[in-house]
């Protein structure tokens, strides 16, 4: 087992170059993906209900195929169908989408078996086929898909044995097979999975022990083998998982050190090294780590013992030697290869990057650009980044169970670029989580990164607390968490006339404009931890309201993280709806003082209870006749001399000419100067 990992891991880049470098010598490369979505289409949505949207004469990277996303080089690089309520098979075809990265089927009622073709697919990082009706075996060649890092399985009809090829999945942070129906032993093979931190087996039916080297994986936070038929002794090492460990239900098990568990009899101790045929690869350090009470010896006589010393060492020095110059012949072969690169590099007299260029231009189409979202996976962050992560980290299962696994019954809001679901933590603090896709964002990591802790150093009453972040290079996602606030955005409580609206209030009117005032003041202030920042797409769109009915800004910071094309399009948005300053359109830069431009705006809003602004709404305002508008739903319960002064305002800061707007600091001065100081309890306006 240890030649057949260590090959593999050596020879299966080469494979992977050579299948992309067979795509682009095919005259038809360019229809084969679009061939196989259709076969995939047919099989599982075999009614055409819910994928319609995938056409025989569409283009899948042109955003029209539903839950279809390409990278830079238009191949396929994810499929999330979740919750589409899909109820065919999948197909074989699946295996020709080869730069797929992520394939998210979910929460569907697919049936049949997994086919064994997927494991051609060894760029997926991501499988998620859970929760749904799949029978059958577990395919073996799941264990060549090098690149998984979390396999979903669970809460299926899946029968027979764990496949012992599992323990070549050296990438996999995520094993989940509850709730099926497998049976047999859990394989030692999973011993040799370094980086596995989340073991899900419960509900089947297996038997055997617990493998003390899947017991003593260092990355183990999680093991769940609930309702099983286990026997024998329970590992010692579990006990660091603490309440990571679930064994219930299982009462064959014993031990000692675990508060529920039973103690060992002789007869556990006769049958415990009854174990698995196919034992992990031999580890030093593994096998240091294994606690000396966890070591029994077998029941055996002198002359089998003496049998077995005599035989199994010379055995396992040739085994030994044969594996080592095997490797050996596999590394020469490879440094050939490379070492003929390099002369050829050198005879084109072109730099190793931009022959790194050309490669990938001939054969990477399954590379994906130098993103941020890739290098923000936890376990290779490092500087600053790493020091961010430690108290905002949150990974793709938090995300995925606080939002019922993106469920459209929780989604608050979408755009081009992002979508917003409403979410709920293990903790049980709600909360909201926009994603925003990896082809949105910067693809320089230096600068996503600051933007990022740009967003994270950000705190003040009337912005929006950003709680962490989640990056999936699988999904090609970007998840930002924030505090969910309760009562919606401010737009909702404007154009009351169509009956669907609440209606505010003048004091809530008047702190909802004091409050985003100040916000926005923050943002320019120049600060130790942070710089002056531009908001840039403020708007009615981009203030919520708390359950006190304080504002509280969106999205500040956010644009620090997008592309330069996304951030265009947010403000083509932003000025269709009357926030753009006038000088936007000759100089084409935002300052502080159109963010002061859009302040006054938002006034505006406020005080009629209108989206949309006339010119007859400054025109009233420029002339004093309040009655002509400020919002009519009021029927005339508002302060004279507050409108006034929060007229004036909105006056001096639509102003055309940005010189002669004011800056926040003195709308704020004067905003508490002549309105909050003048307001009490008993004369609230």
């Amino acid at each position: 087992m240890k030649t057949r990992s260590s090959s593999y891991s050596i020879l299966s880049p080469l494979l992977f170059v050579f299948s992309c470098f067979s795509l682009t010598i095919d005259p038809i490369r360019g229809n084969a993906e679009l061939r196989a979505l259709m076969e995939i289409k047919t099989s599982l949505d075999p009614e055409n209900k819910y994928l319609s949207s995938w056409t025989s004469d569409g283009d899948p990277c042109a955003g029209a195929f539903e839950g279809v996303a390409c990278n830079e080089h238009r191949k396929v690089a994810n499929l999330s169908l979740q919750g589409k309520g899909l109820a065919g098979k999948l197909p074989p075809a699946v295996a020709e989408l080869k730069c797929l990265s992520g394939l998210y089927l979910h929460y569907n009622s697919l049936t049949g078996e997994i086919p064994k073709e997927i494991a051609n697919l060894t760029e997926l990082t991501d499988l998620y086929l859970n929760v749904n009706n799949f029978s059958g075996t577990t395919p073996s060649e799941i264990g060549s898909m090098a690149s998984l890092q979390v396999l979903q399985l669970c809460c299926n009809q899946l029968m027979g044995i764990i496949p012992t090829e599992m323990g070549f999945l050296k990438k996999l942070n995520v094993l989940a097979l509850e709730r099926n129906k497998l049976s047999g032993q859990i394989p030692a093979s999973l011993g040799n999975l370094g980086m596995l931190k989340r073991v899900y087996l419960n509900s089947n039916k297996l038997s055997g022990p617990i493998p003390v080297g899947l017991a003593n994986l260092p990355e183990l936070e999680v093991l769940d083998v609930q309702n099983n038929t286990l026997s024998g002794f329970v590992p010692l090492s579990l006990r660091r998982l603490n309440e990571g460990f679930h064994f219930d239900n299982n009462p064959g098990l014993c031990g000692a050190g675990f508060s529920s568990l039973r103690a060992c009899s002789s007869w556990d101790n006769t049958n415990i090294n009854q174990i698995d045929p196919f034992p992990p690869v031999p580890n030093k350090t593994a096998t240091e780590s294994v606690p000396q009470a966890a070591i029994i010896p077998l029941p055996c006589n002198q002359t089998r013992c003496s049998k077995s010393s005599s035989k199994f060492p010379q055995i396992g020095i040739v085994f030994g030697v044969i594996t080592f110059i095997v490797m050996l012949m596999v590394v020469a072969f490879v440094w050939i290869i490379w070492y003929r690169r390099g002369k050829q590099k050198v005879g084109d007299g072109s730099d190793t990057y931009n022959d790194s260029i050309s490669t990938n231009q001939g054969t990477g189409f399954c590379e994906r650009s130098p993103s941020p979202l890739i290098s923000l996976e936890p376990r290779d962050c490092n500087g600053m980044c790493q020091e961010f992560i430690q108290g905002y980290k949150f990974n793709l299962e938090d995300v995925e169970s606080a939002t019922q696994h993106f469920s459209e019954v929780n989604v608050l809001g979408k755009s081009k670029f992002s979508a917003v679901y409403k979410g709920i933590l293990k903790d049980g603090s709600i909360v909201a989580v926009k994603s925003v896709s990896k082809t949105s964002c910067k693809t320089e990591e230096n600068g996503f990164m600051k933007g990022l802790s740009l967003l994270n150093s950000l705190k003040h009453e009337n912005l929006v607390k950003l709680k962490g972040f989640c990056c999936s290079k699988g999904r090609g996602e970007c998840f930002l968490i924030y505090d969910y606030v309760s009562n919606g955005i401010l737009s909702r409580y404007l154009d009351s006339e169509d009956g669907h609206t609440d209606i505010l209030d003048w004091p809530t009117r008047v702190q909802i404009i004091n409050g985003i005032a100040k916000g926005i003041e923050y943002l320019h202030r120049n600060e130790t931890n942070k710089p002056p920042i531009v908001h840039q797409n403020i708007s009615v769109e981009k203030v919520i309201i708390d359950q006190e009915m304080n504002p509280l800004i969106l999205d500040s910071g956010l644009l620090k993280l997008l592309a330069d094309d996304v951030v265009y399009s947010a403000i083509k948005v932003s000025a269709a709806l009357g926030y753009m300053a006038p000088e936007y359109i000759t100089t084409g830069r935002f300052t502080e003082k159109s963010d002061v431009y859009a302040f006054g705006v938002i006034i505006f809003q406020v005080l009629s209870g209108k989206r949309k602004l006339s010119s007859s709404t400054r025109m009233a305002a420029e002339s004093g006749k309040f009655e002509d508008f400020v919002d009519s739903n009021l029927k005339g319960e508002f302060s004279e001399h507050d409108a006034a002064q929060l007229t004036n305002i909105a006056l001096h800061c639509t102003n055309e000419l940005p010189e002669d707007r004011p800056s926040m600091e003195s709308v704020t001065q004067e905003l508490s100067a002549q309105i909050f100081n003048k307001m009490t309890p008993n004369h609230p306006y």
